[in-house]
């Protein structure tokens, strides 16, 4: 179908819970494919609902929305399914729907494979997922890292108090490399790789440590290669990706993968 324009009244930031530059940059993932009217979309920690919306104005899409809570959603009429994704899996059927958008959650949950493959189970064959967390590896955060031992956006949790943690806290820091490589070990195909916006003082640090990083990593890639046997033509791109412009200044990491076509499905029954 011929995508559309997003009206410029609609404003993500009367929903506040994702930024307007994470739900462009997750749309211009979407984009880069035609598709059929109606498809099917399930975005995962909908909060507010703007992506929702959203696409729905660009694309047309049906919508499905689940989060820990159903008191966050501001779409008039849609309905939310109540996940705890810390123990539950999806409450949908294998191979339902053409997108999944998974957007500022997977730092927030235990168990982040384990959601990557239900994700994977609930697509359909060619489906796209699209998945956005804090970038770790900018360089704010990794001076941020080297001087506190916290990323960015990441730092000291209280103990047994996991509603402050489950709703509002990040507990799971991932970099782009093992999301990636979660993605792939569920059997995602066709990654990409963007961000939502460059980080103003990350741009500061790069000039004083572009040459030390790429010197330090150029020899620490070639032992791992040839002394540990870590690195392979399938990883080796990813690991070149850690210290990319892209990751070294990006504020969120967005990655779009696809599931394959012609994979053997199970029969379609609802999650347990």
């Amino acid at each position: 179908m011929e995508n559309k324009k997003v009206p410029k009244e609609l404003k993500v930031q009367r929903f506040g819970l994702s930024t307007p530059a994470i739900a462009a940059a997750v749309l211009r993932m979407v984009r880069d494919r035609q598709w059929e009217p109606n498809a099917k979309h399930l975005d995962i920690g909908s909060g507010g609902g703007e992506l929702i919306e959203m696409s729905r104005q660009e694309f047309g899409f049906q919508s499905w929305a689940c989060d820990y809570t159903d008191k966050l959603m501001q779409v008039a009429g849609q309905k939310v399914e109540i996940v705890d994704l810390n123990h539950d899996p999806l409450p949908y059927e294998t191979g339902s729907f053409d997108l999944v958008t998974f957007t500022e959650v997977i730092e927030h949950i235990e168990h982040c494979r384990r959601s990557i493959r239900e994700i994977y189970r609930v697509l359909k064959q060619g489906g796209l997922v699209v998945v956005t967390t804090p970038n770790i590896l900018n360089l704010k955060s990794r001076m941020r890292y080297l001087c506190f031992g916290f990323h960015n956006l990441f730092g000291p949790l209280h103990v047994h108090e996991s509603a402050i943690y489950n709703s509002d806290g990040h507990i799971n820091p991932i970099s782009y490399f093992y999301l990636a490589h979660a993605l792939l070990d569920a059997n995602f195909t066709a990654l990409k790789l963007g961000v939502d916006k460059l980080q103003r003082s990350s741009i500061g640090l790069l000039f004083p440590l572009w040459m030390p990083i790429k010197l330090a990593a150029f020899f620490m890639q070639r032992t791992e290669r040839l002394k540990f046997k870590t690195i392979d033509e399938i990883n080796e791109p990813l690991v070149k990706a850690i210290n990319s412009k892209e990751i070294l200044l990006g504020r969120t990491i967005v990655v779009a993968a696809s599931k394959p076509k012609g994979v053997v499905l199970p029969a379609a029954t609802s999650a347990q």
